[in-house]
């Protein structure tokens, strides 16, 4: 069960956007943000990590902490643990492995990666095995958060059904601890899942929600498309954005458009909502 908070604890919830990685805190202060999300690297190649801050991972873990700044590090969406190609699955698994351990050296607060998929010929419980080995041979020095994806037939983190197989299987790992959940509203809505009471369904398969990822979509419900548009201007229900981030109770990332002021006016219209 859900418990209710009140508006004092809900301004308490940290927020920020997906920015540049080259300055963090510049870019969570210039959003009125206690927190950014940002890619070591080009998110759709396997090169990377890179720390572009000046002075290196220990100068932004010192800047970030004395300015009262969380980092998250988001993975290259080239990654697929649960692919059945080695070619595929094996370079995900070493290269999750180097984000790790880099945001590690940053003192981020988590590494969020794709729950990736299968082919539409495979087996899905191949892609969970091959999660729960990756989680089994993975160091993780800050939690690992596997968000849910919009899209795919054969999709382990799309539909809630294989949510719950997902973590049925990663509950094997000695490793499970190390591993939490990222939600996002605009994957939700576009996989098919209704927001409105989803906090409370996905609490009861994976029993917490460490990040919320809170975009609205340009598309449609089960569409199945990953297109973020900017907070109250898509297809999502405003209400069911507002209780998802409410009730999670969890820090909150925007990866809307607009740069600064687009994102510093959609967290404007969370707090509005929310506390």
């Amino acid at each position: 069960m859900v418990v209710q908070q009140s508006p004092k604890l809900l301004r308490m919830v940290l927020m920020g956007g997906h920015v540049d990685q080259e300055d963090p805190i510049a870019e969570a202060r210039a959003r009125g943000a206690g927190l950014s999300q940002f890619f070591l690297g080009d998110p759709q190649a396997w090169k990377g990590p890179r720390v572009a801050y000046p002075g290196g991972a220990a100068a932004l873990r010192a800047d970030a902490e004395a300015a009262g700044v969380s980092l998250y590090v988001h993975a290259p969406y080239v990654l697929n643990l649960a692919s059945t190609n080695n070619r595929i699955r094996i370079p995900s698994r070493q290269h999750l492995q180097k984000q790790l351990t880099a945001a590690a050296e940053i003192g981020a607060a988590g590494v969020i990666v794709h729950g990736g998929h299968v082919l539409a010929s495979d087996d899905p419980e191949v892609g969970f095995e091959n999660w729960r080995k990756a989680i089994d041979g993975l160091t993780i020095d800050v939690p690992l958060l596997i968000e849910n994806t919009a899209g795919g037939a054969n999709a382990m983190a799309r539909h809630l059904d294989r949510i719950a197989q997902l973590w049925d299987a990663i509950s094997a790992s000695p490793n499970a601890d190390r591993v939490g959940f990222c939600l996002d509203t605009c994957h939700a809505h576009a996989g098919g899942n209704e927001l409105h009471g989803l906090v409370d369904r996905i609490l009861a398969i994976t029993g917490r929600i460490d990040l919320v990822h809170a975009n609205d979509s340009r598309d449609a419900f089960d569409s199945g498309a990953d297109r973020h548009t900017t907070l109250g201007e898509g297809q999502c229900d405003p209400a069911g954005i507002a209780e998802v981030v409410a009730q999670a109770g969890s820090p909150v990332v925007v990866e809307t458009p607009g740069g600064v002021d687009g994102q510093a006016a959609d967290l404007e219209w969370l707090r509005e909502r929310v506390g």
